[in-house]
């Protein structure tokens, strides 16, 4: 099996946790999905960057003509991006360990007209041990709307992130999936035919590199 390794690079100074935007990542943070190769269509940039005290997520969806629509009861059937990563990247078990972790960035999902954006994190099905799960409070999350689309960005401190150690493992397992229910669905590379969401092994790597 071919496992693509994409460099993420450092980003000091965020997260802005004070502004109305936690970054803007540079576009040479953005990860190539090569959908274009099975002729799929591409609607979401996904940025990505690392610094000392945890990984960023950046994702811009557009296209869109109407607004986004979920149910936090339903995260993994309501638009928006979900996010897998592993601090340990070795990604030779076909299942879940107390490093793997699983975050959901709904635009739209939560309050009494599910129009509310929110972050939550869930346990990995199968998973031989969970990762501990954080509290709603303890992600930094900023949703905005765009033209014809949304933003998300996440900040996922070390403090969430079981093992995170960048000095003494630099490659990371990593993954993410964006649904909508315009567009479809978009992930870094097997499609939902591939139990991904199960199985770490299909995740692809993240290197932590300083430029």
């Amino acid at each position: 099996m071919v496992r693509l390794r994409h460099r993420c690079l450092h980003v000091g100074g965020i997260p802005d946790v004070e502004g109305d935007e936690l970054f803007d990542l540079p576009a040479k943070c953005r990860l190539n999905n090569y959908a274009g190769l099975d002729g799929a269509k591409t609607f979401a940039d996904v940025r990505v960057a690392w610094n000392a005290g945890g990984i960023a997520v950046q994702a811009t969806i557009t296209g869109k003509e109407a607004g986004p629509v979920g149910d936090v009861a339903k995260p993994r059937f309501s638009d928006g991006v979900s996010i897998w990563i592993d601090t340990r990247g070795d990604r030779t078990s076909h299942r879940a360990s107390r490093t793997c972790h699983q975050f959901h960035l709904l635009p739209a999902a939560e309050g009494a007209d599910r129009d509310e954006p929110c972050l939550l994190q869930m346990k990995i099905n199968r998973a031989q041990q969970d990762a501990p799960l954080c509290g709603p409070d303890d992600v930094p999350f900023r949703m905005r709307l765009v033209k014809r689309g949304y933003r998300v960005e996440a900040f996922f401190p070390d403090t969430v992130l079981n093992g995170y150690d960048p000095e003494e493992n630099p490659v990371l397992g990593f993954w993410y999936a964006v649904r909508d229910a315009e567009l479809g669905e978009q992930t870094l590379g097997v499609g939902m035919e591939f139990p991904y969401s199960d199985d770490p092994s299909l995740w692809a790597s993240l290197e932590l590199v300083k430029e």
